[in-house]
């Protein structure tokens, strides 16, 4: 039958359920041609086929799914991280304000995945999760990356990648490059205000420490922001940044005590214990540090 047969057999029967789309007036290309399709582009053949349980358990695809948009979502964030980095290097802040404002919306997606996955009951959860093994969001080489991008580094946490010889190389990379933040110190030397040799030209594997000096660099750009409007709105969009990463390991951590309460996490941390760590690190320490002193 031809398309155009096709499309008047659909309106017909469309009419007697009393309601359709009426296409008369489209341009609709129902032969592509040598286009490539919607599914071509999206490579919806690989990505529909990428989730694969491991039990029958209903509850699974859930679980498969979430984390696996999640990785999606970090993938964007890194790519626009990129993206402002570069602005910051070439001093013109003004096109990664815009990058910034689609990462604060990409982190409420994030947020919303927890919001999600809190559907899983704790008797649903533990009737697959045995079949993880040592599988573990510990083990997400983009995570890793991006709080390394962000700021806060630690070479101890590559030592889970050596089996994947491509990750462990290009985090050992990302852990020896200057991070967001330092290239924003950089910007902020270069602006006039008093950044140290010291600070600018630390050892970038190191995990980053707060200096009064880099304070009271915050607090001028604060109490000058007419003059450095540009740099107020860029330290408002890290602590915005910052804060919605808290918020982040907050959702996970109570997620994860919602499902399996205090129990060892697969990949051999505490669980809840572990993330609670977290919760009170802070990519752009100075920036929460200026706060007190306004």
């Amino acid at each position: 039958m031809a398309p155009s047969a096709k499309l008047g057999v659909c309106r017909m029967n469309d009419k007697k359920r009393g309601s359709y789309v009426d296409l008369s007036d489209e341009t609709v290309h129902w032969e592509l041609g040598a286009s490539q399709s919607y599914g071509d582009y999206l490579q919806l053949d690989k990505l529909l086929a990428a989730q694969r349980p491991n039990s029958l358990e209903h509850d699974e695809m859930l679980f498969i799914i979430i984390h696996q948009v999640q990785e999606l979502w970090i993938r964007l964030i890194l790519h626009e991280v990129t993206a402002v980095m570069e602005s910051v290097r070439r001093d013109n802040l003004d096109s990664s304000f815009k990058c910034f404002e689609r990462i604060s919306r990409v982190q409420e997606e994030l947020l919303g995945a927890w919001r999600v996955l809190s559907t899983l009951t704790p008797f649903e959860y533990s009737a697959f999760r045995n079949t993880l093994g040592r599988s573990s969001g510990f083990q997400s080489a983009q995570y890793r990356e991006l709080e390394f991008v962000l700021g806060n580094k630690n070479r101890d946490m590559i030592v889970v990648h050596q089996r994947d010889a491509a990750a462990h190389k290009k985090l050992e990379q990302v852990l020896y490059a200057p991070s967001l933040y330092d290239e924003v110190l950089r910007l902020l030397s270069r602006r006039g205000y008093e950044i140290d040799a010291a600070t600018l030209n630390r050892d970038f594997s190191e995990p980053y420490v707060a200096t009064k000096q880099v304070t009271a660099a915050w607090l001028s750009v604060y109490h000058n922001a007419v003059k450095d409007w540009d740099l107020y709105e860029l330290a408002e969009a890290l602590v915005t940044l910052d804060h919605k990463f808290q918020l982040w390991r907050f959702h996970h951590l109570k997620t994860v005590e919602r499902v399996i309460g205090y129990k060892k996490g697969t990949g051999g941390t505490g669980g809840v214990s572990y993330l609670a760590k977290a919760l009170e690190l802070k990519f752009y320490p100075e920036l929460w540090q200026a706060r007190t002193s306004m």
